[in-house]
Parts: structure tokens; C-alpha cells; sequence
């Protein structure tokens, strides 16, 4: 038989080319290589088997064979991993955590901690993994204990002890109280703490007694050291003082009882109708009096003006009764005969009266009448203002009249405005107010203030006092304030302030984050620190993160993305389902035990925001029992007890009425242990008024109602309940009430195919219903209530309703380890650990088949210094310690409560309580000032529209009786019950009118003239009025100065060669001189000058007639500057000047040489730049908007392309230089490519 050549020559390649191993096989950490490896060499083929170090296992063997020289594992992925050791096991009453490793493998450690108030029995408080399983047994939490405690002498335990040698346990309390007599010295009740010592010393019982009391203000009688339980002691005041509740006091356990009290006696203003009092204080002492005076038509009601304070009041009450017309006062006049011996005036009886100087009658009658309400006219005499003279401005016609309370429109001259930039003028009691002076008006310019990165919006470019403009920030800039635009004021002073526009970014939009910031927009370089929704994180993998403000915007975008769980590391005995690579969160995550092993833990567990929650189940062959589960403190069991529970039994607990469960209200026997108790905090909120009931009633009710206090409902006759009888009292809030309705009224309920009964078509409310499912043996019931079926009458297959895994142990929760599942709707209270706050849900509820609404435990914050408010302070502590701490900052406890108190004059608005709530304070309350009384009465002066009393803020007006004026501000303000202080009424009357040259009076002359009384001058002859000939009296001092210039001349100006025909030592304005030249001399000039205003005009000159020239000569654009003779004497020097816009090119004087003037100046041409020439060359100026605009020779003019063209070069401005009238214009094109 033949081979074929390929085939041969394969098996000859094959041979030659394996390779041995030179090398016995490598040796690994967790291996152990089996057999004896001594050669040197080892065939091609050749296997090693390994075994695994004790601690590590494989599944399958470990084999590596020899293959081209070098050893390789015939399969990679078995290697030696760490033996898992299962849960190592909960021990009731305390935790473990992992001390060692990330798993419950080989090498791994666990460490165990009792509960506060359980100590551990033995030494060993760990478990470690070893090859053969856990070392050491689950340790064990005992319950602290306290010694027991003894009854104090003259005392008893009344509460908390069953046995005089009782040994309590930790949290238990005792409480004392001692017999009639004594009182307890020490605390009330005590407690056995977490060390194992009672949490303070046993109290002591002693006598009652009170010591002498301290009265501030009054004295005890009779007066001795010591009083005795029950021993009465009577007290006095001092006075201007009196007794609190009353005059004696009893010594009892509390002490005094009612406090020894002297309380000052105060009074506040009295409220004096038609009356005044004096003095005028905020508040009166005990014994002080007071005076008062009724007012003009009023009378006291008894006889005398005095009224004194005491505790019950102003006494004699001070009142004021209407009484006939008395003798009138009439201000600012007088009656015509004032016979007092008329007075008191019967009604409708007449007085014939004038007015002084300035005031007029009302009305033009001159009569007062009496009548019920007092003297009519009430103001007999009013003000008369006549219009004179308005300084810088025009107004009504001069001398015109206005009475008291006219108002007059002026008008002042531009620039010039009446005082607070008012247009009006009023007649006052005092004259004209404002004065009738036009000051000139302050301006402010836009050119005065720059804007960098800013604009102003409006295009006025100067501004009036008081006047406002806007600026608007570039977009991404804001003003100083956040805003986008901002105002500025023209002031006296300029623009009230530098506008600022600073970058900003807005707050962002997050994706699944939310901001740690309360603020709307941040500066450059601010930074903003974010965090992320529960179950989400960053791209970095964390919960937190930080973006900061750039000149681009935010450093980067505030997203985070939902978290996820891994895959959890299980023992090997142990399946789960459903199996995925990643889970989201809501996942569960369900357990089984293979090989008929039997579970301990939870059989399901969750995917949480934090993780797997809880801990996974291990796999046993045997469980064990429990014994009975632990007693709950304020708790019970719910069901009987028993003496033995199996593995996986369920028991479930309920708390005592007015305690509140937090925590799994179930507990599991899990392999001879119980799982974690709950907790049954007191809750003390109560309910309110109990819900109303339209058509019921209370059967039974209490004042107060605690937590889980029930109250049940009855319906009126022909009514029916629908719902639950009672409702309960929940943390402070009651459950939904039931319903009455009329029986006639109530609904009947639809029949259902599943109903077992007969066919109908409606069935009456209450009818019970039984119907069995298809395939099942089970009989439901529902019943008719008001128009639906309780519970739903429904085949729904009962697989669909899921249940809960066992609950999640919240991070920083109080511990709630349990393995029991929940049903749909069960809801579960969280208790978060000390110095933790539980923030959104507060209960977790099972929905779905999963745990849904998952509470959080936050950190406790602190808050800073608490906020500083106007008129008050922190109302400061009795400890030295503490009153230090007003001075040295310091953190204040989340829950931490402070009051202020108000500085004299002010007392608090609201609520004075603010609460550190996660570091932010409450809002704090406002000092509010007390009211004040009457203001301050002055000399020559009143206020006006005077009352009683004035709240903190008010402000009143003084004015000034005639010819006084206010000195300082008119108006004080009423602040924390005291006034600000009063101005002063000087007299503003003129006197001793002023001299000014050249000026007489043209009016009399007077004493005195009243403030804005004018007086007029006239000039003298030979004299001219310069500005206004009037003076005006304001506030004692004269306004104005009339300035009456001479304008006579003397001496006319002496020409040489020349003698004046008419000469005289003083010449009138428009007089002239006539001059004559002497032989033989010409005169050049004018030979008449005359006297204008007080100077000469210009004089002639007699000089040669050689050499003389005549006008100058012209020039283009040009002309002199003097007006121009026909001759000019040798050496006359002439000046020229061009026309705007025309540049002077040359000397500007041409001087008279030798009959011939010197050469004259050029014009340059000026350039005109026109609309048409820029729109042909497709450009516009850059900065002006002109149709047209003139340009000086060697000016530089800049040009722009118009929008939609470009230059050809890359220069987007074009510069040209104007020269004598011409300018070479630039050229765009169309838009460049």
C-alpha cells in the first residue's frame, strides 16, 4: 500500500519539529503541584496535575501539559479561588461589619458590636474565615443592668420598682416622690444608662420651707428667716408701686405661691378730647401729675386742671366738656372793641373784627358769630400773597393777589428751577411756599461716565437733578444686583453711582441633580456645588460635584445618571433569579436554596440607591428554634405567646396608646435567633377639634386627644354610615371620617356574572354577596356599600398582587435587620440614628413588589451666627461661658432655639423665637418702636395738624408763626417712642435796608419787612441798570443786588498832533468829541468819538500822509477782523481770519510799509464729504450720521463698508486725510467670498 508524498512528508514535519520541556512545571501561590518533578527534561505531552492550598477550591482539575517547549494550562479559567464561609450569623442586639476582606471568603474577618445598653459576654468579639468554616462562636449581646435602688428617707418609689432587690435593665426608669411635708431634692425620676449606672444620684426628701422673700420695690411682714410649709406672709409697696396678683403669699412645695410681686405704677398718656396736657412723656410714674388745658370753646368737666397717676388710672379723670363762646383768640388779628365783659357770647351773637398786615377776612366779612360748634369763621384771617418778583423766571402778573391756600403756576427760565424742582407756588400762613426763586438746575452728562461691558439704553445725553437713566449690561453681564439693567440718578453731586456690569451665568438646568445653592445667577468664578438625585451619580461615580463660572459659561454640565447594581457575590448552595448582567434599581433579586438546604436570612432582596439591601441568605442543613421573642418597651405582642417558635416564625408587635412604632412592626425567628425589635417612641403631638360630620354626631368626646386615641360616630335618624365608625388620632392628625347619608339616597350596586344568586339587576346597599372562582373551592364574600362591592368582587388570579422583600436597612437608619417579607400596601416608619434628620418620605411603602418611596437619612447641620436685626439683640444667657460666646463666632445644634429682646423704645412684632433648621435659620422678628406722644412744643411755632399720639416712623411739620422762619429741618420723626429733635423759629423780619451806588429807592422806606417782601431801586442819572432792580427779604437776609453802572466818560483819549474843539471834564452816554489834525498833518480814522456806556470809542491819529495804503486787500474764505478804514497811516498792522472749516495758510497780520501792505494769508480749502459721493463708493462715516460734514485741512476722516459690502484688502476701517478741499474717497464692493 502506498502513501500519498503530502502525507509523509506531514508526519516527517510533525516529528521534527516538537519540542520537550526543559523545565519540571511552574509552581503557583494557591497550587499545589502533585507528584514528584525531578528530571531535567520533559517530553512534549507530558501533564502536571494541581491541587488547591486549604482555604481555596476549583471546580474540575488543574491540569498543564508540555506543548512546544512551555507549559500551558489546558484550561485557564479553572484557577483556585478563596473558600466562601456563608453569613457568619446576626447576633440579636448587635451588628458585625467586615474588620478584614470585602467578602465572607477564606482570610476574611468579621468584628461584632453590641446595641446601646447590651454588653458582650466572653472575650472573643470576632469570627474569622478559615479553610473548615468560622472560628469561634456568634458572641453574644447581653442587656446592660443597674443596681438596685433604695426608697429615700420621708419618701417612697411610686413608679418602675416590683421587688426591693430588683436588678434593672438598661432603659427602665423608677421615678420618687416624698410624703406630705417634704419636697424632692434631686431629680424626679431616674434611669439605668448604657454603662450600667443610674443615670443621676437618688434624690433626697426635706422639708418644706421658704426663706424671708426678696421684693424689689416693697417689704415682707412680718419679716423672719424662715417660713414653714403652709405659713402666710403679707407685703407692702413702696411708693409708686403696687401689688401684683395680690397682697399675701403661702410658703408651698413650688415656693411662694403667688409670687411676691410689686409691680410700678404707670400711666399712659391720657386721651384728652378737646384738650392738651402737659408734660408730654411716652409713659407716667405712680404720683406724677399732670396739668391740662381744654381747648378754646371747652372747659374742665370738675373744678381744676390737675390729674394724678395711680394703679387704677388718672384721677381725677381729665375730660374736656363743651362750653359757650368764650373770649376768642384770633390769630393773626383782634377783635374791633374787646370788651371781656361780653364774654361768654350767647349763640348767634355778632363781633365786628380786623386782620393784621398781609391777612384778609374770610369772605370778605369782618363779623365772628357764635354758633353750637364754637366761633365761625373757625380761621377769621388768612394769608394774602401778592406776586412781586420771580428771580430767574416769569410768572402771574405783578401785584396780583392770592389768598391762603392758592396755588400759582410759575414758569423759570431754562436751566433754572423752583426749589425740589417744583413748578408751583402756595400760599401759606407763612407766605409763598416754595420761595419764589428760580436756582439754576444741576445736570449730569452721559460723557461724565463710562460703562465697561454696558450700555445706556436711552438716547438723551444730558439729565436734569433727580432726572434717571437706564444701562443695560451686554448679554452674560449683570449689574451689581443680578439684573440684566440697572438705574442711575443725576444728583448734586453727579450720577449717584459708577455702573457695574459683571459676567455672570444663570443657574443651569440639571439632569437628575439639584443645586446646593439658592441663588438665581453667579459672578465670574463663582462656583456651584451640586448633588444628585437618590439613585443617580456623576460621570466621576460620585453623589456630589462642582461647576464653576467662566468667561464661556459653566465649566461643565450638572448631569448625573441612574445608578446601578453589580452582580452580588453568593455562596455556591445558593441560586437567585431573575439573572441579568446589570441591575436597575428596584430590581429584586429572589433566593433558593439547592439540594434541599434550608434558607436563613431573606429570601429576596433589593436593589437600592445605596445597594443590595438586606444582606443576602446563607444555606443550612439544620436551623434551630427560638425561644419567646424579647419584651418591647411601651409594646407587646400582638398574639398570644408561646414557649417555643420554630425557624421562619413571624411575630408582630403593637405599641401601647400614645406611643408611636418606628421600624419593622414584624419580627422572625431566623436559625435560633430574633431579628431586630422596633422602637415605640412617645408621641406626644395631640389632635384638634374632632372632624365635623354633616348629618352625625360624637358618641363620647374628651378636651384632649393623644396618639391613637379613637372617637367613635353615630348617624341622625334616616341616616346611614358608610365607612369606618371612629376616627383615630394619628401624630396630631385625625383619620378620614366616615359618611351619613340619607337611607333614601344611598346607590345600589350592579349585578355581577360571578354571583352565585339569582339574576337581578341592581342590589340594595348592605347585600352580602358569595361567589367561588373557577377552578377553586374557596367562597368569597363582598358586600353592597352605597353603590360598590367591598372588597371588589373579582376572579383576578392573586399571583398578580406581589409581595415585598424583606424591608431595607436605610444607611444612618436606626438598625431594622429583619427577613420578613411585607404585603402589597404595608407601610414601615423609619427611626434615623442620633444627630441624623429623616428628610422626604417617612415611611417606606411596599407597592408592586417592591419597596417604593425610599426615606432619607441627613446629616445634621448646624447653623452659623443667627441673624442681626435693627433695635435688638440675642437675648443674651446667665452663663459666663455662653455670654462669651456673643463675642467669639460659634456653631449652633440643628433644633437650637434663641429670642432677642429690644432696645428701650422698641418692643418685638411676632413670634421671638428663631430655630436652626439644617443650618438655615428661621426668619427672625422685627423691633418694632413704640408710639409717641405729643411732639415737642417750640417758641413761635406750632405743628400742624396736630393729634394725640404717633406711631413709631411718623413724622410731623412745624410751622412758624408770621415773620419767623424754621432753622434746621421742618420735619422730626417719632422713633422707638422718643422724638428726634425740634428746629428752631427765628425771626425772619429784614431790617435797615442796603445802599448800592448809584441807586435811590423808589418806595418809602419802612422799619422792617417781612421774609419775601421785595423792595424796588432805580439808577440815578448818568447811571444804567445792570440785571434786576429789586431786593427781596428771605429768612432775615436781603437777596439781591441791583447794580446801577456809570456810564458818563472823562478825559477823552489824547491823539498826538491833535486838539479837541468841544472839551468838558464829563460827558453823557452818546456825547462825542470832535478832533482836528494840526499843519500839516492828515487825520486817519474817525474824527468824532464818541461816549458809549462809559467808554470812548476809538480814537483818530494825525500822522503824514507819505507812505499811507489803502483798504487791505481781500481774501478767498477770508476777511479781516476790524472794520475797514479807507487809509491807514504807515506801520497799521491788520489781522485776518478764515471761515469755518477753511485753514489759515500763512502770517494772520499784514502790515502798512512804504504806502504798500505786506503779503496776506491763504484760505485753504475746506472738504465736503456729501451722502451722494459715500453712496457711489458703497461706504458711510464711521462715526457721525451727518448727510454732510465739513472737514479742515489735515483732518483725518474715517470711513466704514455699509452692511453688505468689504473692502478688497483685509482692513475693515479706511482712514483719508483731507488737503486743501480734496479727499480721495475709498471704495467697497460687494460682499467679499
Amino acid at each position: 500500500m502506498r502513501f500519498p508524498a503530502t502525507i509523509v512528508w506531514f508526519m516527517l514535519w510533525t516529528v521534527c519539529v516538537a519540542k520537550d520541556c526543559q523545565e519540571p512545571p511552574p509552581r503557583k501561590e494557591r497550587e499545589i503541584l502533585s507528584g514528584s518533578w525531578t528530571e531535567q527534561t520533559y517530553r512534549e505531552g507530558t501533564q502536571a496535575t494541581y491541587k488547591c492550598h486549604p482555604g481555596y477550591r476549583t471546580l474540575g482539575s488543574i491540569v498543564m501539559a508540555c506543548k512546544d517547549g512551555k507549559w500551558q494550562s489546558l484550561h485557564p479559567s479553572r484557577i483556585c479561588q478563596k473558600k466562601p464561609c456563608g453569613h457568619p450569623g446576626d447576633t440579636p442586639f448587635g451588628s458585625f461589619h467586615l474588620a478584614v476582606g470585602t467578602r465572607f471568603e477564606y482570610g476574611a474577618k468579621v468584628v461584632y458590636t453590641c446595641d446601646e445598653g447590651y454588653q458582650m459576654l466572653g472575650e472573643m468579639n470576632f469570627r474569622e474565615c478559615e479553610s473548615n468554616g468560622w472560628t469561634n462562636n456568634i458572641p453574644v449581646c447581653e442587656v446592660v443592668k443597674c443596681l438596685p435602688v433604695t426608697e429615700p428617707e420621708n419618701g417612697k418609689i411610686f413608679s418602675g420598682a416590683l421587688d426591693p432587690d430588683q436588678v434593672y435593665t438598661f432603659g427602665q426608669a423608677i421615678q420618687f416622690e416624698c410624703n406630705s411635708g417634704y419636697i424632692l431634692d434631686g431629680p424626679k425620676q431616674i434611669h439605668c444608662s448604657a454603662d450600667g449606672i443610674w443615670s443621676e444620684e437618688k434624690p433626697k426628701c426635706v422639708e418644706i420651707s421658704c426663706k424671708q422673700p426678696t421684693i424689689l420695690n416693697g417689704y415682707p411682714i412680718p419679716r423672719k428667716e424662715i417660713y414653714k410649709a403652709n405659713e402666710r406672709v403679707q407685703y407692702k409697696c413702696t411708693k409708686g408701686f403696687g401689688y401684683g396678683e395680690r397682697g399675701d403669699a403661702v410658703c408651698t412645695e413650688f415656693g411662694w405661691t403667688p409670687v411676691p410681686l410689686c409691680k410700678e405704677i404707670t400711666c399712659d398718656p391720657p386721651d384728652i378730647p378737646n384738650g392738651i396736657h402737659t408734660p408730654q412723656l411716652a409713659k407716667y410714674r405712680g404720683e406724677y401729675e399732670i396739668t391740662y388745658k381744654c381747648k378754646s370753646g371747652f372747659a374742665p368737666v370738675i373744678q381744676g386742671n390737675v390729674a394724678t397717676c395711680t394703679s387704677q388710672g388718672w384721677s381725677p379723670a381729665p375730660r374736656c366738656s363743651l362750653k359757650p363762646c368764650d373770649f376768642p383768640v384770633i390769630k393773626h388779628g383782634r377783635l374791633t372793641y374787646a370788651y371781656r365783659e361780653y364774654f361768654p357770647a350767647s349763640l348767634h351773637q355778632r363781633f365786628h373784627y380786623y386782620c393784621n398786615h398781609y391777612f384778609v377776612p374770610q369772605n370778605h366779612e369782618s363779623y365772628l358769630t357764635c354758633t353750637r360748634n364754637g366761633w365761625s369763621p373757625e380761621v377769621p384771617c388768612l394769608r394774602q400773597c401778592i406776586f412781586k418778583y420771580l428771580e430767574n423766571g416769569y410768572g402771574p402778573k405783578y401785584d396780583e393777589k392770592w389768598l391762603q391756600g392758592a396755588t400759582v403756576r410759575v414758569y423759570c427760565h431754562p436751566g433754572y428751577s423752583l426749589q425740589n424742582n417744583q413748578n408751583t407756588m402756595t400760599c401759606t400762613e407763612n407766605g409763598w411756599s416754595p420761595l419764589p426763586i428760580c436756582t439754576r438746575v444741576k445736570t449730569c452728562s452721559k460723557s461724565d461716565i463710562q460703562i465697561k461691558n454696558g450700555f445706556f439704553s436711552e438716547s438723551t445725553f444730558a439729565y436734569s437733578l433727580n432726572k434717571q437713566t437706564q444701562y443695560t449690561c451686554k448679554p452674560g453681564y449683570v449689574t451689581a444686583g443680578g439684573n440684566t439693567s440697572g438705574l442711575i440718578t443725576c444728583l448734586q453731586s453727579g450720577w449717584s453711582m459708577q455702573p457695574v456690569c459683571i459676567k455672570s451665568c444663570d443657574m443651569p438646568v440639571f439632569e437628575n441633580a439639584r443645586a446646593r445653592s439658592d441663588g438665581t445667577w453667579f459672578k465670574l468664578n463663582d462656583s456651584l456645588d451640586y448633588e444628585c438625585l437618590d439613585g443617580h451619580e456623576n460621570r466621576d461615580g460620585h453623589t456630589t460635584g462642582s461647576i464653576v463660572c467662566g468667561e464661556n459659561g459653566w465649566s461643565g454640565k450638572p448631569a448625573c445618571y441612574e445608578r446601578e447594581c453589580s452582580i452580588p457575590q453568593m455562596e455556591n448552595n445558593l441560586d437567585a433569579n431573575p439573572k441579568k448582567d446589570r441591575y436597575r434599581l428596584g430590581d429584586v433579586l429572589k433566593f433558593s436554596c439547592i439540594q434541599g438546604l434550608i434558607m436563613v436570612g431573606a429570601d429576596s432582596i433589593q436593589c437600592y440607591h445605596f445597594g443590595w439591601s438586606p444582606n443576602l441568605p446563607t444555606c443550612k442543613g439544620q436551623v434551630k428554634s427560638c425561644a419567646p421573642p424579647p419584651q418591647l418597651l411601651s409594646g407587646e405582642v400582638k398574639d398570644t405567646q408561646r414557649e417555643e417558635y420554630g425557624h421562619s416564625d413571624v411575630v408582630e408587635y403593637v405599641c401601647n396608646p400614645g406611643f408611636l412604632m418606628k421600624g419593622s412592626h414584624k419580627i422572625q425567628c431566623v436559625d435560633g435567633h430574633w431579628t431586630a425589635l422596633p422602637v415605640c417612641i412617645e408621641e406626644k403631638s395631640t389632635c384638634g377639634d374632632i372632624p365635623e360630620l354633616d348629618h352625625g354626631y360624637v358618641t363620647h368626646s374628651a378636651p384632649l386627644y393623644h396618639h391613637g386615641d379613637l372617637v367613635e360616630f353615630s348617624c341622625r335618624e334616616a341616616f346611614t354610615m358608610i365607612g369606618p365608625r371612629s376616627v383615630t388620632c394619628i401624630s396630631g392628625k385625625w383619620t378620614q371620617p366616615p359618611q351619613c347619608i340619607a337611607t333614601e339616597e344611598l346607590k345600589k350596586c350592579k349585578w355581577l356574572k360571578i354571583f352565585a344568586s339569582e339574576r337581578k339587576t341592581e342590589l340594595d346597599h348592605n347585600t352580602n354577596q358569595s361567589y367561588s372562582c373557577q377552578g377553586k373551592s374557596e367562597k368569597k364574600h363582598s358586600i353592597c356599600i352605597n353603590g360598590r362591592w367591598d372588597p371588589e368582587a373579582t376572579c383576578k388570579e392573586e399571583a398578580q398582587i406581589q409581595s415585598c422583600p424583606p424591608p431595607p436597612q436605610i444607611p444612618n437608619s436606626r438598625n431594622m435587620t429583619t427577613t420578613v417579607t411585607y404585603q402589597d400596601g404595608e407601610k414601615i416608619s423609619i427611626l434615623c440614628q442620633e444627630n441624623y434628620l429623616l428628610e422626604d418620605e417617612e415611611e417606606l411603602v411596599c407597592k408592586d413588589g417592591r419597596w417604593q418611596s425610599i426615606p432619607r437619612c441627613i446629616e445634621k447641620l448646624p447653623c452659623s451666627q443667627p441673624p442681626q436685626i435693627d433695635h435688638g439683640t440675642i437675648k443674651s444667657s446667665s452663663s459666663a461661658e455662653e455670654r462669651r460666646e456673643t463675642f467669639e463666632p460659634k456653631l449652633y445644634a440643628h433644633g437650637t432655639k434663641l429670642s432677642y429682646t429690644c432696645e428701650d423704645g422698641f418692643s418685638i412684632s411676632e413670634e421671638n423665637v428663631i430655630t436652626c433648621h439644617m443650618g438655615k435659620w428661621s426668619s427672625p422678628p422685627r423691633c418694632v418702636g413704640l408710639p409717641c406722644g405729643l411732639p415737642p412744643s417750640i417758641q413761635n411755632g406750632v405743628v400742624s395738624n396736630e393729634k394725640g399720639s404717633y406711631q413709631d416712623g411718623e413724622e410731623v411739620t412745624y410751622d412758624c408763626d408770621e415773620g419767623f422762619g424754621i432753622d434746621g429741618p421742618a420735619s422730626i420723626r417719632c422713633l422707638g417712642g422718643k422724638w428726634s429733635l425740634p428746629p428752631e423759629c427765628i425771626n425772619t423780619d429784614c431790617f435797615n435796608v442796603p445802599s448800592f451806588n448809584g441807586a435811590v429807592l423808589i418806595d418809602q422806606k419802612k422799619k422792617s419787612y417781612r421774609s419775601g417782601e421785595q423792595v424796588a431801586f432805580k439808577c440815578r442819572p448818568s447811571y444804567q441798570l445792570d440785571g434786576a432792580n429789586t431786593i427781596q427779604c428771605i429768612k432775615s437776609k436781603w437777596i439781591g443786588r441791583p447794580a446801577c453802572r456809570d456810564v458818563s466818560c472823562v478825559n477823552p483819549p489824547k491823539v498826538e498832533n491833535a486838539i479837541i474843539q468841544n472839551k468838558k471834564s464829563r460827558y453823557q452816554s452818546g456825547e462825542s468829541v470832535h478832533y482836528e489834525c494840526n499843519w500839516p498833518y492828515d487825520p486817519f480814522g474817525e474824527v468824532d468819538v464818541i461816549c458809549l456806556n462809559g467808554t470812548w470809542t476809538k480814537a483818530p491819529q494825525c500822522k503824514d500822509s507819505k507812505g499811507k495804503c489803502g483798504p487791505p486787500p481781500p481774501i478767498d474764505n477770508g476777511d479781516i477782523t476790524s472794520f475797514p478804514a479807507q487809509v491807514y497811516p504807515p506801520g497799521s498792522k491788520v489781522e485776518y481770519q478764515c471761515q469755518s472749516y477753511y485753514e489759515l495758510q500763512g502770517n494772520g497780520y499784514i502790515v502798512c510799509q512804504n504806502g504798500e501792505w505786506s503779503e496776506p494769508p491763504k484760505c485753504l480749502d475746506a472738504c465736503v464729504i456729501s451722502e451722494e459721493m459715500m453712496k457711489k463708493h458703497n461706504i458711510q462715516l464711521r462715526w457721525r450720521k451727518d448727510k454732510k460734514l465739513y472737514s479742515k485741512t489735515n483732518d483725518t476722516v474715517e470711513f466704514v463698508c455699509k452692511t453688505g459690502y468689504c473692502s478688497k484688502d483685509s482692513s475693515a476701517v479706511f482712514r483719508t486725510t483731507c488737503w486743501e478741499g480734496k479727499l480721495e474717497y475709498p471704495t467697497c464692493q460687494e460682499r467679499c467670498r
